[in-house]
C-alpha cells in the first residue's frame, strides 16, 4: 500500500496504532495493525484488491465518531483500520432545485452545516444529539437519525457507489446505468430491478465511497417546545399524547420523551458517585433535588413547529399546550425558560438543525468515561412504553448503573436510546455495565423487542438472537459479495 498509494497513506505508529484502538465499551481496546488513509474510490478499490491477495482483514471507519458503539476500533486487534474520513470528506454537490447533497464518507454533520451556511443555502440537514465531527453517511449506513423532521437517515440515502468486497464498483439505482452523466441517481429512488441500497446498512459487503442524502428546504421559522411530567410513572400518559400529534403530523419533527438524567447527565457529574464508590445508582432524593436544580420533570418533551413566523405558529403552540395540559400532569415550559435550561438548549439546536457536541458530556456523569447505548424500540403504545421503563429501571438498579433515556418518537414507533455510563476504569464496575447490557438486551428480545443499533462487542451476541434462517442469508451473501472475508469480519455478526 506505501507502493500504490504513497508512504502517507500508510501508519504504523505507536500513537496511532493506540488512538484507533480506544473505545468507550466494557472490554479491552482493540488494537489495529495498521491505518490506511485513501483519497479516492480507486484507492480503496486498490487496498480491497491488495486484502483479497493477500488474505488480510480490513475495517473501514468513516471518521469513527460512533461514541458508545464502538468509535474507530475495529472488530478485533490486527484488523487494519481503512479510515475514508481524512481524506474522502468533500461536499461534491449541493443542488438546491432537488433538494439533496452528494457527499464523501468523511464529510460530517458540522462540515456540511458549514458548506450550507457557506453557499447561503436554503436547505438544512437533520443532525444527531451526537459528535459534530460524527459522519453524514457512516450515521446512515449505521441507521442513525436525528431530531427533524427528516430524523430517518437511511431513509434519506439515495443512490450509492460502493466497493464490494470482491474489489468490484457498483452504483445502485439509477447510477448503474453506464452513462456520462446520471440525472436521476440522487432523485429516483427506487430504480430498475431489485433495491440493493439496504445491503450496506450495518453490513460488511462492502464499502460505500459516496453517496446521495436528500436535504429539506429550511422553513421560514422553526419553533421547538418544551413540556415536563412530573414522576416516572407518568410515561404512560405522555405516549399517548404524544401518538396521535405524530400520526396526524401536527408535529412535523420527531417529539423526544426524554427522562431526567439522560438531560442532567450532560450538565452535571453523579453526586453520590464518590460516597457509593459507584456499586449504587443515584438515590431518588438526590434525582429529585437535580430536577428542582434544572427546572425539570422525570420526563421531558420536546420537539419542533414549522410556519412563516413566529406569530404564526402562536396558534399551534396553543393547540399544544391545550393538547398536552388535558393531562394535570404535564407542564409547559416557556421558550425564555427552556432556553436557561442548558440540557434543553441541546435539544433546541438539534430542532434548529444546529451540530451540538453537548450531549456527549453525560460521560462525566461518571469518571472513567465508559458509556455504551443500548438502542431497542417500543411500540407507542402507553402502557407497553410503561412497563418496560419500570422493567429497565429495575435491571440498572440491580447492576447499580443510572437509568438514561431518550425515547425519539414517530406515529407508531419509538427508538430508546438508553446511555449506560460507567467508570471503564472500574473492572468490577465495567462487568456490571456489561452484565446490564445483556439483560436489557435479553429482557426486551423475550417480548420480541429488537435493537436497531448495537455496540461493536455486542453484535455477535444479538446476531445469535435471530432466526437461523435470516443469519444463514446473510452469511450467504457475504461469501457472494465478499468470497474471502476481508471485509470487517464479525461486524454485526457477519463472518
Amino acid at each position: 500500500m506505501r507502493g500504490e498509494l504513497g508512504p502517507d497513506a500508510v501508519s504504523t505508529a505507536d500513537a496511532t496504532l493506540g488512538r484507533y484502538g480506544e473505545h468507550t465499551l466494557p472490554s479491552p481496546d482493540n488494537r489495529p495493525a495498521a491505518v490506511l488513509y485513501p483519497a479516492s474510490t480507486a484507492d480503496v478499490q486498490r487496498i480491497v484488491l491488495a486484502a483479497n491477495r493477500h488474505k488480510v482483514q480490513l475495517f473501514p471507519i468513516s471518521t469513527g465518531q460512533n461514541i458508545g458503539l464502538g468509535s474507530k476500533s475495529p472488530m478485533c486487534s490486527g484488523q487494519i483500520v481503512v479510515d475514508l474520513g481524512r481524506h474522502m470528506n468533500k461536499v461534491l454537490e449541493v443542488n438546491e432545485t432537488l433538494g439533496y447533497c452528494e457527499v464523501e464518507p468523511g464529510v460530517s454533520f458540522q462540515s456540511l452545516y458549514d458548506e450550507l451556511n457557506k453557499r447561503g443555502s436554503r436547505l438544512m440537514m437533520s443532525p444527531t444529539a451526537g459528535p459534530p465531527q460524527g459522519s453524514l453517511l457512516g450515521n446512515a449506513l449505521d441507521k442513525g437519525g436525528g431530531g427533524g423532521a427528516a430524523a430517518d437517515h437511511f431513509g434519506s440515502v439515495c443512490g450509492m457507489e460502493v466497493v464490494l468486497g470482491s474489489g468490484d464498483l457498483i452504483r445502485t439505482g439509477d447510477g448503474s446505468l453506464e452513462a456520462a452523466e446520471h440525472l436521476n441517481w440522487h432523485v429516483s429512488k427506487y430504480s430498475f430491478g431489485p433495491a440493493l441500497d439496504g445491503l450496506f446498512t450495518q453490513s460488511n459487503y462492502g464499502i460505500v465511497t459516496r453517496a446521495g442524502i436528500w436535504l429539506m428546504l429550511r422553513p421560514p421559522h422553526i419553533e421547538p417546545f418544551f413540556f415536563s411530567a412530573a414522576d416516572d410513572d407518568d410515561l404512560d400518559e405522555v405516549i399517548e399524547l404524544v401518538r396521535p400529534l405524530k400520526q396526524t403530523n401536527f408535529v412535523p419533527t420527531q417529539i423526544r420523551v426524554t427522562n431526567d438524567l439522560y438531560l442532567i447527565a450532560a450538565a452535571e457529574s453523579n453526586p453520590e458517585y464518590a460516597a457509593t464508590g459507584g456499586r449504587k445508582q443515584i438515590s431518588d432524593e438526590a434525582r429529585r433535588a437535580l430536577q428542582h436544580k434544572h427546572g425539570l420533570g422525570a420526563w421531558n418533551i420536546s420537539g419542533a413547529l414549522f410556519g412563516a413566523s413566529k406569530q404564526a405558529v402562536a396558534p399551534q403552540i396553543d393547540r399544544l399546550r391545550a393538547h398536552f395540559t388535558k393531562s394535570s400532569k404535564i407542564r409547559y415550559i416557556p421558550p425564555e425558560e427552556a432556553q436557561a435550561v442548558a440540557p434543553l438548549d441541546i435539544a433546541r439546536k438539534n430542532y434548529l438543525g444546529m451540530p451540538s457536541d453537548g450531549e456527549l458530556r453525560m460521560l462525566n456523569w461518571r469518571p472513567g468515561g465508559g458509556t455504551a447505548w443500548f438502542l431497542p424500540g417500543m411500540p407507542m403504545n402507553g402502557q407497553i412504553a410503561h412497563q418496560m421503563q419500570k422493567h429497565s429501571r429495575e435491571i440498572c438498579r440491580q447492576h447499580g448503573l443510572e437509568y438514561m433515556v431518550s425515547n425519539v418518537c414517530g406515529p407508531r414507533f419509538a427508538r430508546g436510546v438508553h446511555t449506560l455510563v460507567f467508570n471503564r476504569s472500574d473492572p468490577d464496575e465495567a462487568a456490571r455495565a456489561d452484565q446490564c447490557y445483556r439483560a436489557l438486551a435479553a429482557s426486551y428480545a423475550e417480548r420480541g423487542v429488537f435493537v436497531g443499533r448495537a455496540p461493536t462487542m455486542y453484535q455477535q451476541f444479538h446476531q445469535e438472537q435471530r432466526m437461523p434462517g435470516i443469519v444463514q442469508a446473510c452469511d450467504a451473501i457475504k461469501r457472494a459479495l465478499d468470497p474471502n472475508g476481508v471485509i470487517a469480519p464479525g461486524k454485526y455478526g457477519m463472518r
